[in-house]
Parts: C-alpha cells; structure tokens; sequence
C-alpha cells in the first residue's frame, strides 16, 4: 500500500469541487484550516458518496450475462487478469474514510453533529473492508492515518478476516448510535436524503454478517468456531432494524405494480423500503452537471437474464419446475415460459403461469406494458420488443423489465436513483438466518418474511412448514429461492453462490438463453447452438430435465470451470505484494 499516501487522498478531498454534492473547493484551502464547521465536515463525507459506485449489472454468476463471457464467470481468469482497482479503489476509499474520522475528532462544532459524520465515514470504511474480505478473504485492516510513506504500516501483512469483520460491526455499531434515524431524517434535497441513516448501518450489518455466517459454515473458517456467532449478530441487527419503521412499498403507479414501482419512488418519507442507495440526478434532465447512469439502455440489449433464473421462479400452485403439474413439457413459444402465448394472453387452465414477479421482471413479446410512454419499450422508441433481434448474446436471453424506464433510455440518461439495500433483502436475509442458525423456522416466521414478499406480489401460494414437508420440499433451497426471485438482478447472485459453496457447481454448468421459436419473428443466424431433441447442441450435451428444445446455448460446459481450490477468492494483485516487502501474500493456488 505504500504509493497510496494519505497527502493523495487530502489533495483529493480538498480539491474536489462538484456543485451537485456542495463540495467546498480547495484553491485557496489547507488542511489545517479546514474541520472547522459542520460544512467543512458535510463536504469531506460528501466526497464518500461521489466516489461511491452502484454497479448496474454483474456478470460474474449465473443469472445476467452480456455480449461475452465473464472471466470470473467461466473460470478463465489468470493471474494476469488481477485487477489493480479492485484492491487499490478501496483502500483509496479507507485512507479518506480514516482521514474525515481522524481530523472530525479535533473539530471544534458539537460533539453530536461530528460524531454524526464520523459515523458516515465509519459505515464506508465498513462498506470497503467488508468488499475487500468478499473478494480476497484475509486483507490489511487500515484504521489509521498514515503520515508519512515511511510508517511500517504501509506495508503491513493480511489481518485475519475474523479481525477485519469484527472491526466492521465496531464501525456500524458506532454509526447506527450516532446517525440519524430513518424516520427523523425527511429533507427532500434530492442527495441529502441519500446519506446514511441508523438504518443504514444496521442493514448492512445484517448483509456482512450473514455473509460472513454461512461463509465460514460452508467453507469450514476456523473449524467452524465463529460462523454461529456472526449468523446471530445478523438476527440481533435485524432485530434492531424491525423498529426503524421501514416496510415493504405497497403502492401502485399508473401500469406499473407495487413491486416494480418501489424502484421509482426516491422519496425516503413514502418508500420505506429504501434503506441505502447511491444518488443520481437532479432528476430531469442530462449533461454536464448531472449525474446519470445507463441501467436502461444497458437492459435493452448489452445485459440480460439466463433462463436457469427463469426456471427458479415457481408456478401458481406453490411448486417449483420439477414437480409443477402447471409445467409445460413442450413451449411453443417464446412467452409460454410465463404462461402465457404468443400475443400475452394467459394460457388456459393456467397452465405455465408463474410467480407474478416473473411478468413484473421480464418483457414478454407483445407485452401490456410495451407501449406505455414512460416505462414501456416505445419510450425508448424502440420499437416492438424482440428477441432473437440479433446474434449477439444479449438479445438471446430474457430483457429486464425491473427498473426499466423507456423513457429514460440511453447512454447516461438514466437519473433514479439505484436501491443497494432495501427492507425485503433484510426480511429474506432475516429468515435465512433463522433457518441456518436453528435448523428451523416457524410458519409464523415465514410470514413475516417470505410470505410477506409473496403478498406484496400478488403471489398466493404460502410457504409453511407442512406445505414444505407434504412437497418434498427443502426449506433451506426455498428460502434461497425466494431470495434469489424477490431479488433478481440486483447484483447478489455472485456473493451468494460464494458463501453457499455452490459456485463450484452452479457456475459450470451451460449457459442458456430464451426458447427460439421462428413464428415469433426473431432472427437467429447460428441455429447450431439451439438445443436439439437429444439435448445437444454443436454436439454437447447441454439438456437437463427442464431443459427445452430449441432453447438457445450461450455458453457450453466446456467452456466454463471453476477451481473450488482457487476461484473462491480473487488473485491479490502481484503489484500489491510486491509493494507489501513480500508481507502481503498471494492467494491460494494463484499461480
């Protein structure tokens, strides 16, 4: 870590000027003369959320893919392919998280409003230790200022992951003593209401511990001492976070239904499943002074859904793809996987149909929501949707229609605001928890948890214990399930196969896309990777027991791996080891 001096991370502070995040310019500025007023304070965190990234999508795991394939993905990575960013922007972020907490403790304003953004500078350095543990395990905690490039520090060894994570409920607890409450905090300012709360904290301290609690039972850390230990630290924050008044987004808007409208609601006083999420806008507008993004126009054929995701939502009656009767053996066509034909229409005797949020998640062709002006395919002038539009891998597999704004599409255009954590992540990570820690959950903690998501949907078929037993269900993949559904595409898959183990299998199977069928009017160039009769495809077997003909192969088996030795953590970059003196060491079989 030795070129990442802390007089960089100052320049930067103290140079940003963005007039959107008042951040106070630095021409005419020391550091000695700043820290003196709580806007002195306000603009060094707010250098925190300007520097904080949502990511849009992830093609790392099973379930959204692009115009080729992840290295992460297939297992092809070397370790050529470390990136330096991904060690180094963290620890960029830490060093100025360690700075606004070293020098907000010398401020002169009252003790509560420095406390405050000491507090939001503690839950970032918790957000950045916590991505380092994910993607490398053991990693240097960094709780200090370095002032100079000679401090030993700088090149000091990996801590302990246990040491890092226990550092990371030290910095949330503090910030959720100390931060505003989600029900107190009601500004409007379009990016103040962004910043974190007490809610905050708590939920994260909820997703790392449960994280690091079936990391370290399914990967056996330390014997499996610790794994019970960080499982209930996730209840008890989750028990802490039931009171803050949050719950789940219930309101229709215009076409668009409770579960797709809680994406559009950036308003923390009437969406109260908001927790944490990265600012975008001002709302309206484009260009220079705005900050956009382009989840949009990236879901309208740069990224898509593969159809495993599809197969994991489950039918009308409760059941999941393998013992439905409601299953169709034999699709038609492209909609039949929702349920409904080719015009949109719900097949009869509700054969097919599916778990609502699927027709909430997914465009189907000739969708109803397709010529809606503001959210539908024709805002985006787009045209009618259609699959199979192209040969590339993204436009053969399942469009989003979650968070898609036609309206707002193109590149950079789009400004809402992006959910990172919402209450339903916390009530399904709540029942997991329960169910890893006991062995069990009780019908009335389903309700509270998952059936609750399934209501908001529209989703009748209740998940109890004697539902579960007469199916042959198990009660751990359900749960799962329904994280993976309620969930869907907002970029957890990955971390998840991670700490269920399940990479290793999951990640090397085919990858497949959506149902060709020529009377769509799709056009596909390369019909050779379309699954045949025998279940091959060019010759391999792609087929699984749900596996549909004419279905189209994005990846083979034979071109995904995953070393279960290796691939569970990210290669440290050979630059930092050697920066290190030799003290930070290389991951496992990274060679």
């Amino acid at each position: 870590m030795k070129k990442y001096l802390l007089f960089i991370v100052i320049t930067a502070l103290l140079t940003a000027c963005d007039d959107l995040l008042n951040v106070t310019p630095g021409s005419d500025m020391t550091d000695e003369g700043f820290w003196k007023s709580e806007t002195d304070l306000k603009g060094a965190c707010n250098r925190m959320y300007q520097q904080f990234t949502s990511g849009n999508h992830d093609t790392r795991a099973d379930d959204q893919v692009s115009g080729s394939p992840n290295k992460i993905s297939t297992g092809q990575r070397t370790l050529q392919d470390a990136s330096e960013a991904d060690w180094k922007d963290p620890y960029d972020r830490i060093f100025l998280a360690n700075n606004i907490i070293d020098k907000a403790a010398a401020s002169p304003v009252a003790e509560a409003v420095r406390d405050r953004y000491i507090g939001e500078a503690m839950f970032f350095r918790a957000w950045y230790h916590f991505d380092l543990v994910q993607k490398y395990g053991d990693v240097p905690l960094v709780t200090k200022v370095f002032e100079s490039g000679e401090d030993p520090d700088l090149s000091m060894p990996r801590t302990p992951r246990e040491e890092v994570i226990q550092q990371c409920y030290q910095d949330l607890e503090f910030a959720a003593a100390k931060l505003p409450t989600f029900a107190s905090w009601t500004t409007t300012d379009e990016f103040d209401r962004r910043r974190v709360t007490r809610s905050a904290a708590l939920a994260l301290e909820v997703r790392i511990a449960l994280f690091e609690g079936t990391f370290q039972k399914y990967h056996n850390i330390n014997g499996g001492a610790n794994w019970k230990a960080h499982l209930q630290k996730a209840i008890s924050a989750f028990e802490l976070l039931r009171s803050e008044g949050h719950t789940l987004y219930t309101a229709s808007s215009g076409a668009l239904k409770p579960y797709q409208a809680l994406f559009f609601d950036e308003s923390q006083i009437t969406n109260k499943e908001f927790i944490f999420g990265k600012a975008y806008g001002p709302n309206g507008g484009s260009g220079t002074g705005y900050t956009n993004h382009s989840y949009t126009g990236d879901s309208e054929g740069t990224y898509m859904v593969t159809r495993k995701m599809i197969d994991m939502y489950l039918y009308a009656d409760g059941l999941p793809i393998e013992k439905s009767p409601l299953r169709i053996a034999n699709e038609e066509c492209f909609n039949n996987v929702f349920g409904v034909d080719h015009n949109s229409a719900a097949l009869p005797d509700g054969k097919g149909q599916r778990d609502p949020r699927a027709l909430m998640t997914f465009w189907t062709i000739l969708d109803p929501l397709e010529k809606d002006a503001t959210y539908g395919w024709i805002g985006a002038g787009k045209g009618d949707y259609l699959p199979f539009r192209t040969n590339s891998a993204a436009t053969v597999a399942y469009n989003l229609k979650k968070r898609f704004k036609g309206s707002l599409w193109g590149a950079s255009k789009d400004y809402t605001d992006i959910i990172i954590i919402r209450w339903a992540e916390m009530l399904i990570a709540y029942a997991e928890a329960l169910y890893e820690v006991n062995g069990s959950i009780s019908d009335a903690q389903l309700d509270e948890t998952v059936n609750a998501l399934r209501t908001r949907a529209g989703f009748s078929a209740r998940l109890t214990n004697t539902f579960a037993t007469s199916n042959g269900l198990n009660m751990l993949e359900e749960i799962r399930r329904e994280r993976t559904i309620e969930l869907m595409a907002e970029n957890l898959r990955y971390y998840d196969l991670l700490r269920w183990k399940t990479a290793e299998t999951e990640l090397t199977k085919a990858v497949l896309g959506a149902k060709f069928a020529p009377e769509d009017n799709g056009t596909v160039q390369d019909l050779s990777r379309l699954v045949g009769a025998d279940g091959k495809s060019n010759g391999e077997s792609v087929m699984t027991s749900n596996t549909q003909q004419n279905v189209f192969v994005i990846e083979y088996p034979s071109t995904r791996k995953f070393d279960a030795a290796r691939d569970y953590l990210y290669p440290v970059p050979p630059y930092e080891i050697a920066h290190s003196d030799g003290n930070v060491t290389q991951n496992p079989n990274w060679n």
